[in-house]
């Protein structure tokens, strides 16, 4: 019982378990890829069915599948040159005509593939980076192609994929300055507007972070208001001609306000400011009666409205008034424009219930300071279109016509 039990000799050794990478083998997948397309002689319908019953290894090799998918062949290796031992087919999306009724079939069949196969959509957006980044090696009819099938795809809504995907390698130098992008890209523009709105378009412009910046499209000799006119609108887009003049205008009058209200902040010289505004003005080709309403909107805005009461808010209004009064009359230059100064003052009395009792002083303030005209003011009280509180500006503002009227009897 004391004898030592006997034990088997040697030592255990404990492997940590690992898993073990299987070759990459995607020239394999490729050839497999372009058989169940020659096999079903391009029918989508059919290779749908024919790869959602395989057993390859799409989580693998999802970037060489769009590759068979646009080209017929899989790539070489950071290019887009076809491999040039690999099996290809002729059914590819470069392969059909440029026309949307025979690029929609492609659309559809990448969408049910993605809704099969989610996690394919990181490759998709890969391909697509590459190509678009690549538009100079293609042919111009199959960058027509690319650009229809782009539009088709936001247009049916292609799971997940993220405009700045596109948008953003378009902008490559090199691509710009030969006016590939702007040709591609103007076929984009045509095609996703045959079925959505302008306002879609914008809206996907802007998740692409591209809506401010329609002009770097454009090589870079031809970046102005001017070219990007002419050229959308000898493409039939007219309307995106207007969007980007009422954005630039957007810009522009933005400019003009901030350096407007600095100047009323500092209490510059009126002839100063008048000057100044007066420059901008010509720069932006700015219409008279936008003018006159910035001007009165940026003063409105300038007033201290931290009165402890109405009385007080009031007194800063019209002290405002009367101490810029040389400026508005600077440019209001006619009677149009004056009567255009009315109905900014009276659409703002009606929104703003700190001025609502305030607009009978205002004009009589503004005709004070020669800003207003005698006439203009009859005018608006006896035909103003404004019906914004016409009626109680009307009431409030008798006692003053009525002093108008005898004066001018008098005269």
């Amino acid at each position: 019982s004391s004898k030592e039990k006997p034990t088997l000799g040697g030592q255990r050794i404990k492997t940590r378990k690992r898993n073990i990478a299987a070759p990459l083998d995607p020239s394999s997948f490729s050839d497999a890829i372009v058989q169940i397309y020659l096999d079903n002689a391009g029918d989508l319908e059919l290779v749908a069915k024919s790869i959602e019953s395989s057993d390859l290894n799409f989580s693998r090799y999802g970037d060489t599948f769009f590759e068979v998918v646009f080209i017929g062949v899989r790539t070489q290796p950071g290019t887009i040159k076809p491999e040039e031992e690999g099996e290809r087919h002729p059914y590819s999306l470069i392969d059909c005509a440029a026309q949307r009724e025979a690029i929609l079939p492609y659309v559809l069949f990448i969408q049910k593939t993605l809704r099969r196969r989610p996690f394919l959509i990181k490759s998709l957006e890969n391909v697509m980076r590459k190509f678009l980044q690549s538009l100079e090696f293609f042919e111009e009819n199959e960058r027509q192609k690319l650009a229809i099938f782009t539009a088709l795809a936001f247009s049916q809504k292609l799971s997940g994929l993220p405009p700045e995907t596109v948008f953003q390698p378009l902008l490559k130098d090199n691509l710009v300055a030969k006016g590939i992008v702007l040709s591609f890209i103007t076929e984009f523009f045509k095609e996703y507007l045959k079925e959505n709105s302008l306002d879609d378009l914008i809206a996907l412009l802007k998740k692409g972070k591209m809506e401010d910046n329609l002009l770097e499209f454009f090589p870079s000799g031809k970046r102005t208001s001017e070219a990007l006119s002419e050229h959308f609108t000898k493409e039939g887009l007219t309307s995106l001609v207007e969007y980007n003049s009422k954005k630039m205008f957007e810009v522009k009058l933005k400019e003009i306000k901030s350096t407007l209200t600095t100047m009323i902040n500092e209490e510059a010289e009126i002839s100063e400011v008048t000057e100044v505004v007066k420059q901008q003005v010509k720069d932006a080709k700015f219409p008279d009666i936008e003018v006159v309403r910035m001007l009165w909107d940026v003063l409105m805005e300038a007033v201290q409205w931290s009165g402890k009461n109405q009385q007080q808010n009031s007194n800063s209004a019209l002290r405002q008034v009367n101490a810029w009064a040389g400026l508005m009359n600077a440019f209001c230059t006619s009677g149009k424009l004056e009567l255009e100064l009315i109905y900014k003052v009276q659409t703002q009395c009606y929104e703003d219930a700190k001025l609502m009792k305030l607009f009978p002083e205002i004009i009589r303030s503004l005709y004070d300071q020669d800003v207003l005209a005698e006439d203009t003011i009859l005018l608006w009280f006896r035909k103003g279109s404004n019906q914004k509180g016409r009626q109680s500006f009307v009431k409030a503002l008798e006692p003053f016509v009525k002093w108008l009227e005898e004066a001018e009897e008098e005269e």
